[in-house]
């Protein structure tokens, strides 16, 4: 501690300068606030968990019923899809989630109606489930999704201000 003391004393004795102790509640400027270090919070995401294994067995199950009764998928897509160890196929690296077995809405309810998310907006959503997941118009499907949940629409009608009183239209002649 003297070590450290010694060397701000000489780093302050080359300036031209006045320390001055302001005791107690005097001392505003030097509050907690102020001298916290601006580090960029980091942003918790419920997707980054370890993918839920139920949902996981969901989509290899739609995957291989999707396979079984198409003999390929969309032409261009098939190859761009790539086998990985786990077994699921994938495309550019996210798991490709098939139309079959509802695994897309059962996806969006854990994603918007979590214990570890609170009801986030379509593209919070679709940024979060984008890096792991892909179908086609997935961004769609969540804003759709999104657009029709009633614990969001319920919340959206209390911010908005009153209507007022309704207005008889005139009646044409």
């Amino acid at each position: 501690m003297k070590h450290a003391m010694r060397r701000w004393i000489k780093l302050f004795s080359d300036y031209d300068c006045e320390i001055r102790y302001h005791p107690g509640k005097a001392n505003v400027v030097a509050d907690a606030l102020s001298r916290k270090e601006r580090v960029k919070p980091k942003r918790v995401q419920a997707m980054n968990m370890t993918l839920q294994s139920s949902i996981k067995d969901r989509i290899l199950a739609a995957q291989k019923e999707a396979c079984d009764e198409s003999a390929g998928l969309q032409k261009g897509l098939d190859e761009m899809m790539e086998h990985k160890s786990d077994g699921a196929l994938y495309y550019l690296d996210r798991i490709w989630v098939p139309l079959k077995g509802d695994v897309r809405t059962l996806i969006m309810d854990e994603a918007h109606k979590s214990k570890y998310s609170v009801h986030p907006g379509a593209n919070k959503m679709y940024y979060d489930l984008r890096d792991r997941y892909w179908w086609p118009g997935i961004k769609k499907d969540i804003a759709v999704y999104v657009s029709r949940c009633l614990t969001c629409l319920k919340v959206k009608a209390e911010h908005q201000r009153p209507s007022g009183l309704l207005q008889q239209p005139e009646i044409p002649e």
